[in-house]
Parts: C-alpha cells; sequence; structure tokens
C-alpha cells in the first residue's frame, strides 16, 4: 500500500487521547469522519494489514491523502463530537460504510407516568425527547450503563413488578416503595440534563441540593444528593458525557478560517444562528440555534413566537436579535450572529448588532434552500457597504456555515409547525 510522505509524517504525529479523526483525499476534502479511544492506534490500523480488510475499507483507504485529527478529554466526547462532525461534512464514505442501523438515537419520554429509557434507530414524532443520533450503539450502551449507576431509570414500561434490577439498584424502586413517580422525574431529568451536556452545572446542583436537604435533616435525601454528585466527580476519564466546550476550538480549521476571513481577535467559541419561518405571515417564528466551538449545544436554543404577525422577514428578524440582545447577561454573549438571509436583513439589525459590538453576517441562499445550495454569505463593510464572498463549497468554512445555516432553518420551521397545528385544532 503506497502512503504519501507527507500522510507518512502525519501518523507519526498522532497522539494517545481520545479524538475524532478527519480522512481527506488529494483534492482536500473530508471523505470520512471517526471516532477513536486512541488516535494513535486508530489512524494507523487504517494502513495495516490491507489484505485484512474489506473491499469497501481498502477503496477507502486508497483515497486517503491527508488526515486530521481533534482531541478531547473522554471516549464520550469523542462520541458527540463525530456525530456533529459527519452532519457538518457529510462524508461519502461514512455513508458508504455504515447502514441505518448503525446510527442510535436515546428516547425519554417524560410525558409518561413512569418515563423510561430506551435506544432507536428511527425516531418518531410521539412527543418524547431524543438524543443523537450517536454513530455507535456499543459506546451509548456503555455510557448508559455508567450513567444508571448515578441516576437509576427503568429501561422498559413499567409494569410494578419486582426484577433483579432493584435488587442490583438501577431501577429508582418504586415497585417496592424506595421513591415516587414525581422524585423519580426529578432524577430523571438530572439525567437528561447531562445528556444535553450540563455536567458542571449539575455537578453544582447537586452539591447545593445535598447541603441543603442535610441542613433540614432529611438525611436520606442528602444521601441521594451524596451519591449522584460524587458518582458524577468520580467519572474521570470514563466514558461519559461530558461538557463539549473542553473541545479544542484551535483544533477545527472551520473557525480558524472563520477568524481569518472575518478579521475576529479569536476564533468564534460561540456562534448563533438565526431564520425565521412563517406562511404568508401566520404563525411567524423565529429561531436561535447556538454552536460552541463548531458543534451544536441543544441545551442553549431558544425559539421565538414573534409579537408583530407580519410578511416581513428583516422586521421579524429586527424583533428577534432585539429580544435576544436583552438576554446578554442570563443567556450569554454570542461571538458571532449568522441570519439567514441577506442585505435586507442584516440592514434590519446592523445598528443593534454594532452597538452591542457583535460581529454578524448572512447567508444568502437567492431562493435556493436545496441541501446543495451554495454557500455565498455578505459581510458588513463601512457604514453601509457590504461584502459578497462565494465559499468553496468542500471547504471548512462553507460546511460550518451550511450546517448552522440548515440547522436554525430546521428548528425554526419545527415551531412554527408546531403553532399551525395549535391553530387548527381550536
Amino acid at each position: 500500500m503506497s502512503i504519501s510522505p507527507k500522510l507518512k509524517a502525519k501518523l507519526k504525529e498522532l497522539p494517545k487521547e481520545p479524538g475524532v479523526y478527519f480522512h481527506k483525499n488529494a483534492e482536500g476534502e473530508v471523505i470520512y469522519v471517526g471516532k477513536a479511544a486512541i488516535l494513535r492506534n486508530r489512524v494507523r490500523q487504517y494502513f495495516q494489514s490491507p489484505e485484512r480488510k474489506d473491499a469497501k475499507t481498502r477503496a477507502l483507504v486508497a483515497e486517503i491523502d491527508d488526515t486530521d485529527w481533534i482531541v478531547v478529554d473522554t471516549e464520550m466526547d469523542a462520541l458527540f463530537l463525530e456525530s456533529e462532525m459527519i452532519k457538518r461534512y457529510m462524508p461519502k464514505w461514512n455513508i458508504l460504510l455504515r447502514d441505518d442501523k448503525s446510527v442510535t438515537y436515546v428516547r425519554i419520554d417524560m410525558k409518561s407516568e413512569v418515563p423510561y429509557v430506551s435506544m432507536t434507530r428511527n425516531p418518531d414524532d410521539d412527543g418524547a425527547q431524543y438524543f443523537g443520533p450517536y454513530y455507535g450503539k456499543i459506546a451509548i450502551q456503555r455510557a448508559l450503563r455508567i450513567l444508571r449507576r448515578i441516576f437509576p431509570y427503568y429501561d422498559k414500561p413499567y409494569n410494578g413488578k419486582k426484577t433483579l434490577n432493584t435488587d442490583l439498584g438501577l431501577t429508582p424502586g418504586i415497585e417496592i416503595g424506595k421513591t415516587t413517580p414525581r422524585d423519580y422525574k426529578h432524577s430523571l431529568r438530572r439525567l437528561i440534563s447531562y445528556l444535553k451536556g450540563n455536567r458542571k452545572k449539575l455537578v453544582r446542583d447537586l452539591e447545593k441540593l445535598m447541603y441543603e436537604a442535610a441542613d433540614k435533616g432529611d438525611y436520606e435525601k442528602a444521601a441521594e444528593y451524596r451519591n449522584q454528585f460524587f458518582g458524577l466527580k468520580g467519572l474521570g476519564t470514563k466514558i461519559v458525557f461530558s461538557d463539549k466546550e473542553l473541545l479544542d476550538i484551535s483544533s477545527d480549521k472551520a473557525l480558524e478560517d472563520l477568524q481569518d476571513l472575518l478579521g475576529l481577535n479569536k476564533p468564534p467559541m460561540r456562534i448563533e444562528g438565526y431564520d425565521i419561518s412563517h406562511q404568508s405571515g401566520k404563525n411567524v417564528t423565529g429561531s436561535m440555534v447556538c454552536f460552541i466551538n463548531g458543534a451544536a449545544d441543544r441545551t442553549k436554543y431558544r425559539r421565538f413566537k414573534l409579537r408583530n404577525q407580519q410578511n416581513n422577514d428583516p422586521a421579524s428578524m429586527r424583533e428577534v436579535i432585539a429580544r435576544r440582545l436583552n438576554h446578554l447577561k442570563d443567556w450569554g454573549e454570542p461571538d458571532l450572529i449568522i441570519l439567514d438571509g441577506s442585505v435586507g436583513q442584516i440592514s434590519a439589525i446592523r445598528k443593534i448588532v454594532e452597538e452591542a459590538k457583535i460581529p454578524v453576517i448572512g447567508r444568502d441562499k437567492s431562493g435556493d434552500h436545496s441541501k446543495n445550495a451554495r454557500v455565498r454569505i455578505v459581510i458588513p463593510e463601512g457604514d453601509d457597504d457590504y461584502r459578497m464572498v462565494e465559499l468553496v463549497t468542500n471547504s471548512h468554512i462553507a460546511k460550518l456555515i451550511a450546517r448552522i445555516d440548515e440547522e436554525s432553518h430546521r428548528f425554526a420551521i419545527q415551531y412554527h409547525t408546531l403553532l399551525k397545528r395549535k391553530d387548527a385544532l381550536k
């Protein structure tokens, strides 16, 4: 197997930490994204013993001209990041080498009296919460097994019968009077918070609850919080759902490219994307999606029902951004705002974002809302000028902007559809 000198040198630099790797072809296009517990071992495996690999893998390896990687803290960080990067780059070999069976979602229906946690390949429009998709069922299973020791849950519909899992402490114990459905839901909400990436806040909250319960003399509840608190603290480098903000942003080429293109002082760690959705001025909604270090952070998404219901996207965008800027202290401050729109939308908000000293750009799709729409961005310059930049479709920066734009579009339509259904039921 022939390996280029550039690739040979890269393979020698591979670290022993967990992370996500990016295989590229000779044109620099990302053709495969994968995760690894030990980057050095996993990436080098592609170029060892070719006779033992199947035909598809050999074809992938023959196309690899270069590889890059991002180091993370834990295997589960790698699982999160791999999922996000596959959505961003849509590499052809991820599709060719994987079928639908490898994509997994975690499902929790908090509307049930006694919810249970399960995994599925196909999310349904049933009101349940879905987390994912994750590309690796075994890794998700292992992570959930660890988390279940800290936040006991049911993995099947509740029938009131004692099981082996009850004896092992893996269920909340409603069936033996150990807890109530109400308290179980409180514990399950903490698990959900962890799945969403709120690990630091959750640890702080549990510590506070532990001391408050002890002060009140509720030592049984204090012991429960203590077990969860120290359980989370003790996870360390086990397979966990960890903080996405710990990812090394310096390794994300798209963020570096954005910094250079826009002349920012630093890579934009927090990027927010906005879109407006309506039907002829009815059920007008706005969306705000948030990407931390290049990865979607759904815990920070926000949606807006417009106070002024009108068929005027620039005016609606101005209302959304104005309302957003009222929450800079409690929601956090963005390093960059990306609008689904062109000069009209940017002009409508330009003054208020400049006063807040927040950079803004727009994505001008010129009526082409297909998945393959070109990535052309609008950048404010001077007092009233704008610069149009057409990005190379397969570039890192184009992939990131398209991903943010598509996510804000999806989130806006989702809320608009919900309001439209409610109107139909009146």
